[in-house]
């Protein structure tokens, strides 16, 4: 069943097309994702086809009677009403049934309750309520009766995002979801959207994101549309493909050309009986010799100022706001090469740790002792302040007309710019033309041009185009100096940072020996664990309560008192490995000597329980 169906699209902004005469069609239960470099339309697009633009030409049509929600990069709220009131200001059909539902109880009239009950049942909406409260609570809004006008970008675009949640339309457009949102956040909603069977067109960067949630990828290049049937995996491999046939056709296009050039100049000037069709199939040729692209890459090799022995010393670090402990007894001793990721929910005290780090705040409590060769680059979550009247390249100048790189190699701004994917014919455009990505870009460029030796990214992955997050990576990974990154991009996080700081809450915070797939891997373990042992202490308190009716007045003495206090502890720990040894034997091995192992580790284990419960029920009996 085709939801929605454009036909011959077209946008263009001054003398700039960005697409032209490009079809798309999203049948339902199709989960759809527009990827692309920075400025080549996507945000355009969508709100093209979400109707919040006017196309110069083609139709746009949905089927009928579906609900469509869109989610804009940088939504438009009311900023006079409170986050509830956002939350439900929609004209939803479901939010509609609730509301004259509880109107119906409120005032009694048993034939309104009863068409209200029979609406509700249409819509399936019964679970309405603990819904919304699941939402509030996984997109982190605390504060209901807070005005929205009071949020910050990030917070907007939570609360953007929990109303069309909340709405629950059947077709869902969404353009950069995962900004400002926590790991844990992203995480939810991923399952969220998996599970449910919308249908979504996106478009985002997070390429595990993609991989778990899309199932085909629409790519956005010099303005027309190229669509793979899969995931990023697999888009990767088949653009790859494309681009190699693309190019060998090219190839062959431009020795045709040559040929063909060949034969126009042999023809007299004055001839006027030129093959015309000849003369035409030329031109043609020759556009298609000439559309190659110059695949820039940001290929940096930049100076690093020197970092001496001494780097940064945080020892036992505390810092709190309006009475909440952000930060509480923290030390560590920055090393060469450190590679570190924060992660933490929204509010944790990631920021405050990162300025006070910068000496841009002063802990109330504790040292930060920093290194006299340390120059930080610090690329901040809320973003630089750039002149919106000035050129790209004046802009750059502004910090440096040339730059070194690492093997001495000096290289002009414009050369730099080059490097960075703003080439040339681009350099001269005002910075207030160029998207949000290409604003994160350029800003990314002017610390880097600086050379610091400590870099510090709080969120250097949004807007950014794939492409750009690719090579920034490999930039990051021959980087010499110490990386400190906050980002809820967990591909960005596993390639770069080897150990993580936790920040658990209540100040605490955890220095993990691993990337985040490894911290997600042992946290879930972790909660396995707890699990256990709760059913572990659960069956124990069962067995306190069977015996404690048949207690008698007698008295333990020291060494069965001990004993008793022992057994709970080996008890639970013997639960532990008899769960762990029973989950290893399913787990499906081969082995036939190492399955007899297991079998005879678990019948061991199972004896040993046994034998040790009499024990401790033999004990219990005498307190």
């Amino acid at each position: 069943m085709n939801f929605l169906s454009a036909e011959n699209i077209s946008k263009s902004f001054t003398e700039k097309w960005l697409f032209k005469n490009i079809n798309i069609g999203i049948s339902e239960g199709q989960k759809v994702a527009l990827v692309g470099i920075n400025g080549c339309g996507k945000s355009t697009l969508l709100k093209v086809l979400a109707g919040k633009l006017p196309a110069d030409s083609g139709i746009i049509s949905f089927r009928k009677g579906i609900t469509i929600g869109f989610l804009d990069q940088n939504p438009d709220l009311n900023p006079e009403i409170s986050v509830y009131d956002s939350l439900f200001s929609a004209d939803s059909e479901t939010i509609k049934a609730v509301k004259t539902y509880e109107k119906a109880i409120e005032s009694g009239d048993g034939d309104a309750m009863q068409k209200a009950m029979e609406r509700i049942d249409e819509l399936n909406a019964w679970d309405y309520d603990s819904r919304v409260k699941e939402i509030i609570a996984k997109t982190g809004l605390e504060d209901l009766q807070q005005k929205v006008g009071t949020l910050s970008g990030g917070q907007k675009k939570r609360v953007a995002l929990a109303q069309l949640l909340i709405e629950d339309p059947q077709f869902i457009i969404m353009d950069e979801p995962t900004n400002h949102l926590d790991l844990e956040t992203i995480e939810w909603m991923e399952e969220y959207l998996t599970q449910k069977n919308k249908t979504l067109l996106l478009v985002t960067h997070d390429r595990y994101f993609l991989d778990a949630v899309v199932n085909q990828i629409i790519e956005l290049e010099d303005g027309n549309i190229f669509k793979y049937d899969g995931d990023y995996t697999y888009f990767l491999e088949k653009k790859a493909e494309r681009e190699q046939i693309r190019d060998a056709e090219i190839d062959k296009a431009r020795n045709l050309m040559r040929k063909e050039l060949d034969w126009i100049r042999r023809q007299p000037k004055a001839r006027g009986t030129k093959a015309k069709y000849r003369v035409d199939a030329f031109y043609e040729l020759k556009e298609k010799a000439e559309s190659r692209q110059i695949k820039q890459k940001l290929e940096l090799n930049l100076q690093t100022s020197r970092l001496g022995g001494k780097i940064i010393e945080a020892e036992k670090i505390s810092k709190s706001f309006n009475g909440k402990t952000l930060i509480k007894d923290f030390s560590y001793v920055f090393k060469k090469k450190d590679r570190i990721g924060i992660v933490g929910k929204n509010g944790a005290g990631k920021s405050t740790f990162l300025n006070m780090l910068q000496g841009l705040l002063t802990p109330d409590s504790g040292r930060i002792d920093k290194g006299q060769t340390v120059s930080f680059g610090y690329f901040s979550q809320m973003g630089m302040e750039l002149p919106e009247d000035q050129r790209i390249i004046e802009v750059v100048k502004e910090i440096a007309e040339v730059i070194e790189t690492s093997d001495g190699e000096k290289i002009s701004a414009s050369q730099f710019l080059n490097l960075f994917l703003f080439p040339p014919a681009v350099q001269y455009t005002y910075v207030s033309k160029l998207s949000g990505g290409e604003k994160k870009r350029l800003q990314m460029l002017c610390i880097l041009v600086k050379n610091p030796n400590f870099l510090i990214l709080d969120e250097p992955t949004n807007d950014l185009d794939l492409i750009t997050l690719q090579v920034l990576e490999d930039f990051l990974l021959k980087f010499g100096g110490c990386l400190l990154i906050v980002s809820h991009d967990r591909y960005f996080m596993d390639k770069l940072a080897d150990h993580l700081f936790i920040f658990e809450g209540e100040g605490k915070i955890k220095d993990f020996p691993g990337n985040y797939s490894q911290y997600r891997e042992w946290a879930m373990e972790q909660e396995e664990l707890e699990r256990i042992k709760l059913e572990a202490s659960t069956n124990l308190k069962s067995i306190k309560s069977d015996t404690s009716e048949n207690n008698t007045s007698k008295k333990l003495s020291f060494s069965e008192k001990k004993e008793f206090e022992d057994l709970e502890k080996i008890l639970e720990q013997l639960e532990i490995e008899k769960k762990q040894t029973t989950e290893e034997l399913n787990s499906g091995i081969s082995d036939h000597q190492q399955i007899a192992l297991l079998a005879k580790k678990l019948k061991e284990l199972s004896n040993e329980i046994e034998s040790k419960t009499e024990r401790w029920i033999e004990l219990s009996e005498k307190i």
